[in-house]
């Protein structure tokens, strides 16, 4: 656990006991503050209660007395649609608001790294897509060139949860949006955009907020490297920010399909082939076509952003690509299932929005496509122009007979639910297709999360060919 510090003998609040919440408390009080928590559900407040935690109703007016800090988790809204009426009432008593995020850069330095011999490095990852691909990936390729790493933030362990700085460790962070929104230190040495594309815009009053959250790592966390991509117009445009000329190489930019050679320092992937440029001069090649862990172009954008960001550790191309090849991907994302009769199974359960899903189809020659869930804003418009690789959908949900027919163009099934979609894919498919669930939605409909959809998907393969 990282012990927060700069509150010793304070009072501070924490609103939220999930994972994260839970974390921020324990932390405080290793460092010598005294929390104060609370949670809208009666379960979390008696199990917080139960760890010798002390309960305080934040949604009384007179709560925010004697606090000098409310610590919010991510998921709880401070803005946009709506202020969380807790977060109000701490605003009107003039009481700093921040996050575990914030708490961690704080706190995560320490007088004892004077005597270290490396000083531990944290690399940031967000983006709309493929975050946590890439953060497992950087992390992975760390582990195996022997060099210690931790992974944390939006997947893994809690920032807060995380062991305290080794000699030379790297500890790699995905954040969200939700997560660098409001988060009051930002200061990583490195920090990775990996792309951008609509997604969670009731809670940032659309794309231009989305962007500014995401922007926040980058703006105020002043990263000694950023890695960012450019395939679309905002990434372009923070990287020209970021940059003071085209030789500046403390911007390195990715991209997965865009050929980058007249800027400073470039990573990009073309024909499943991997190029870092420095100078106009290609220095490293990987060819990324066998690498069973990361298939098609949406894995080869993080293969470029993990391969960017690890050069900035000074590990070896060659070094970066034997690691890759070890990779074996992450639960619920291109994960391989298994195999029967020359047809793959693939559960990628965390595309839950269009653009995912449509990077994730792209991905394969043909597909039998398991979709649907709970629609997000703006309907699968932008899936359409992706489906051609599409033999067969297979649609699941409660909303299946409308998200059915907005598939203009492709042969679609209405299953409803997982086991039905499953057998009649796997019914129906050929050898060299691909039966590949990629929702293009949440999974709230029939689900809790994306994780339990991806379980649900596995069990009912693992069924059909006997594994």
């Amino acid at each position: 656990m990282i012990p927060v510090q700069g509150y010793d003998g304070k009072t501070v609040a924490v609103l939220g006991l999930g994972r994260s919440g839970r974390a921020a408390a324990l932390a405080l009080s290793e460092g010598g503050a005294s929390p104060v928590v609370w949670d809208d559900g009666q379960a979390a407040r008696d199990a917080a209660e139960a760890d010798g935690f002390t309960l305080r109703d934040l949604t009384q007016p007179d709560a925010f007395a004697g606090v000098d800090r409310l610590i919010v988790s991510p998921g709880i809204p401070h803005l946009y649609p709506n202020p969380n009426p807790v977060i109000a009432l701490a605003w009107a008593a003039g009481v700093p608001v921040d996050n575990d995020i914030g708490l961690f850069f704080q706190s995560y330095a320490t007088d004892e790294w004077s005597g270290f011999n490396t000083i531990p490095k944290v690399i940031a990852v967000t983006g709309s897509n493929g975050k946590s691909t890439t953060s497992a990936l950087i992390h992975h390729i760390c582990e195996a060139n022997g060099r210690a790493s931790q992974l944390a933030g939006n997947i893994g362990r809690g920032v807060l949860d995380i062991d305290p700085a080794h000699d030379g460790e790297v500890v790699v962070l995905e954040l969200s949006s939700y997560q660098t929104d409001l988060a009051r230190s930002l200061t990583p040495d490195v920090a990775v955009l990996t792309n951008i594309s609509p997604d969670h815009l009731d809670r940032h009053a659309g794309l231009g907020g989305y962007f500014a959250a995401k922007r926040r790592l980058f703006a105020e966390g002043g990263p000694d490297r950023a890695v960012i991509g450019v395939d679309e117009i905002e990434g372009q445009f923070l990287a020209n920010q970021l940059s003071e000329g085209a030789a500046d190489d403390r911007v390195i930019r990715i991209s997965s399909g865009q050929k980058l050679e007249t800027v400073g320092w470039t990573v990009f992937a073309r024909k499943g082939f991997l190029s870092e440029y420095r100078k106009g001069r290609q220095v490293a090649s990987i060819d990324l076509r066998s690498i069973q862990g990361l298939p098609g172009a949406h894995n080869h954008q993080n293969a470029c952003a993990a391969y960017a960001a690890c050069r900035t550790l000074g590990f070896s191309p060659k070094g970066i690509e034997a690691a890759m090849q070890s990779f074996g991907g992450l639960p619920h994302r291109s994960q391989v299932v298994g195999e029967k009769d020359g047809v793959r199974f693939v559960n990628d359960s965390k595309a839950t929005n269009v653009d995912s899903a449509a990077k994730a189809l792209q991905a394969f020659a043909r597909v039998r496509w398991i979709c649907g869930g709970l629609q997000k804003e703006g309907g699968l418009t932008g899936v359409l122009p992706h489906v051609g690789h599409v033999a067969k959908a297979y649609v699941i949900g409660r909303e299946a007979e409308d998200f059915a027919r907005q598939l203009i163009g492709v042969e679609a099934v209405v299953c409803t639910t997982m086991e039905a979609a499953v057998a009649a894919a796997a019914k129906d498919a050929q050898s060299g297709e691909v039966v590949l669930l990629a929702p293009a939605c949440a999974s709230f409909d029939q689900y809790d999360n994306f994780e339990q959809r991806g379980d649900d998907f596995m069990a009912q393969v693992r069924a059909v060919i006997g594994a």
